[in-house]
């Protein structure tokens, strides 16, 4: 039996590990909320029953949630209505942006923005 001097095995195999730092914690995920939704979709039912819209798409990103509303599910989307919490201070965080890439209405108030998407009153 032969004994060794010195530091042990464990000691050996720890100076040669690199011990990585704590990863950061990844920012929650940008997404609408349940009243948020309910707007939404109250104007996409009234439109698909009005025959001017026909299909539509969530897309829920790091840095914003985009509701997208195509007339066919095969074209680019007619319009996009994005949620943009770092704008929520200075522009406001909704917008309805059109397929030319025009920016309709900003602002605080999902509710407010998503009206120049309605279509105007007719007279009987």
């Amino acid at each position: 039996m032969t004994e060794r001097m010195g530091p042990g095995p464990g000691a050996d195999e720890a100076a040669g590990h690199v011990i990585p730092f704590p990863a950061r914690a990844a920012p929650p995920q940008v997404a609408f909320n349940r009243d948020e939704l309910r707007v939404l979709f109250n104007l996409y039912g009234r439109q698909v029953a009005a025959g001017e819209w026909r299909d539509y798409a969530l897309d829920f990103r790091r840095d914003k949630a985009v509701f997208s509303i195509y007339r066919r599910a095969s074209e680019m989307p007619l319009y996009r209505i994005e949620k943009d919490p770092k704008l929520a201070r200075r522009q406001g965080a909704y917008a309805v942006i059109a397929a030319s890439g025009q920016i309709l209405k900003r602002g605080t108030d999902l509710a407010r923005v998503i009206a120049v998407l309605e279509p105007a009153p007719k007279a009987v």
